[in-house]
């Protein structure tokens, strides 16, 4: 098993930026992927960004690229997320997520799940 916990979130301004990091502990050497997924009320969680076990290979949602900047440090074992130029759409909870094999934005790939985390972004 492994577990997840996030950072906590918080509130900023439009315009603003944030840094999420999330904590994995257990057997973490049997992760390759990690991610952050995102969720609002009433709405299905959304892929927002993933990063290859090396580091080499990642991917984001379109509404978040050339803002958001996904990376990991193994020695650590913590996932971040840099998130720049914040709008009020990008308020929701936060999630990150690690998966034993595969790679994409789809939920059904990922085996582990932190908590969430709120942000929330003012206009």
């Amino acid at each position: 098993q492994v577990q997840l916990v996030e950072s906590r979130g918080g509130l900023v301004q439009a315009g603003g930026s944030l840094r999420l990091s999330c904590a994995a502990s257990g057997r973490t050497s049997s992760v390759y992927v990690m991610g952050w997924f995102r969720q609002v009320p009433g709405k299905e969680r959304e892929f927002v960004a993933a990063i290859s076990r090396s580091g080499g290979g990642t991917t984001y949602v379109d509404s978040v690229k050339g803002r958001f900047t996904i990376s990991r440090d193994n020695a650590k074992s913590t996932l971040y997320l840099q998130m720049n130029s914040l709008k009020p759409e990008d308020t929701a909870v936060y999630y990150c997520t690690a998966g034993n094999a595969g790679w994409g934005s789809s939920a059904s790939l990922y085996n582990y799940w932190g908590q969430g985390t709120q942000v929330t972004v003012s206009s």
